[in-house]
């Protein structure tokens, strides 16, 4: 199973991180079928001030190409990206319109 992991920034104001981290108490049942169907087998997001980390496991079937047309065609996952838009703030680093930025692994330990 293939590993990535990445960063995006929520906007710095405690009352939205609540917001968005309530959303994720309770994702729509759409989002967790398009993110399964799509090869994602496991999917964690983590929070230290506004700054967010996520690790996804995907399995052979996945592409980001995949995901990204499956994203493109789905309503339900427009109208959720467009809905989390309002609590996230893209990476310096971030292209123009790019949310999560795909960080690069620096360091394994190998026993």
């Amino acid at each position: 199973m293939k590993k990535y992991c990445f960063a995006l920034d929520l906007v710095d104001d405690p009352k939205l991180i609540a917001e968005y981290k309530a959303y994720h108490e309770s994702i729509w049942p759409e989002i967790t079928k398009s993110i399964l169907d799509s090869g994602i087998e496991n999917l964690e997001i983590y929070c230290i001030g506004n700054r967010l980390f996520m690790i996804m496991e995907v399995n052979k079937e996945f592409s980001f190409e995949k995901k990204s047309n499956m994203d493109a065609n789905n309503p339900k996952v427009q109208e959720w990206e467009n809905l989390m838009w309002k609590y996230q703030k893209a990476l310096p680093t971030a292209k123009k319109g790019e949310k999560w930025v795909l960080m690069e692994r620096i360091y394994q330990l190998k026993a």
